[in-house]
Order: C-alpha cells, then structure tokens, then sequence
C-alpha cells in the first residue's frame, strides 16, 4: 500500500474507526508495551539499588521504546519499511503512551509510600497495577477522540 493509498484509507475509515472497542484495543496494546517497559525498568533501577528519579526516567523511557516497538514491529510485518514504520508508531502511540505514563506515575507518586515501596511490597504492586488501571481508564478516550480524527492509532489500522 503506497502512502497515498493509506492516507485515503484512513480518511474514509477513521469515522467508523472510532468505536469505544477500537479505543480499548488501541489502549490496551499502548499499556502492554507500558507494563513491561515500566516493570523492566523499575526492576532494573532497583536491582542496581538507583534512587527513585533515575529508576523512574529508566522505567519511562523503556515504557516508550517498548510501546513503540510493539507497534514497529506489527507494521514492519505487514511489509512496511523500518523507516517508514517508525513514522507509523511514532504518529501511533506518542500521544497514548505519555498519557499513559503522565497517569500512571502521577498515581504513583500520589500513592503514600508507594516510591519508596520495594518489589516485594505489595504496595509497590498496588500502587502500580492501580495506576495502570486509571490510566487506561483516562486514556482510552484520549485514543477514541484521536482514532475519530484519523490520528493515533487509526494510522496503523491500514497495516493490520
């Protein structure tokens, strides 16, 4: 599909596209790649005994490079150059994955002892998993009103 193509496809599609279902499909692939980058990286910054701002940054950063990756790698399948399928998942999942980020640490830095939590500690756990939780709550219509408007997610739709 040449890019012409898609960008017609995805005008003509992107109204019937933004459905809540489409929305929470969109959300919940942006939290998979969260989850593990997130989970890695707190794993990692802990492990090497980091303080809560250098972890936090680490676990941010891979919940981007593994939201992004999930994507690059659908679209490099459906036969998408790399470079071009970066484009695609950038435009795809920037917006989605820092609000879910935005969300999901704010509720964690708001949950009382929750930063200084350890792995083991199930507040930690709680803490964590709850702020996951709302932020899909808040950004399944982020994407929604981005998938209505031919941006987001609706981008990769022509690839599946």
């Amino acid at each position: 599909m040449d890019h012409s193509t898609h960008h017609a496809h995805a005008a003509a599609g992107h109204a019937h596209g933004a459905t809540w279902a489409t929305a929470v499909r969109a959300t919940l692939h942006c939290l998979t790649g969260c989850a593990i980058g997130e989970i890695l990286g707190m794993v990692i910054g802990t492990a090497l005994g980091w303080g809560n701002a250098p972890t936090m940054v680490l676990a941010i950063a891979l919940a981007f490079v593994f939201g992004y990756s999930l994507t690059l790698s659908a679209v490099i399948r459906a036969g998408v150059s790399p470079k071009a399928a970066l484009k695609v998942a950038l435009a795809a999942d920037t917006v989605s994955i820092a609000v879910m980020e935005l969300v999901d640490n704010g509720i964690v830095a708001l949950v009382p002892g929750a930063l200084d939590a350890h792995l083991a500690d199930g507040l930690f756990w709680y803490a964590l998993l709850g702020g996951f939780a709302v932020a899909f709550l808040i950004t399944t219509p982020v994407n929604k009103w981005m998938i209505g408007r031919g941006k987001g997610h609706a981008v990769v739709h022509a690839y599946h």
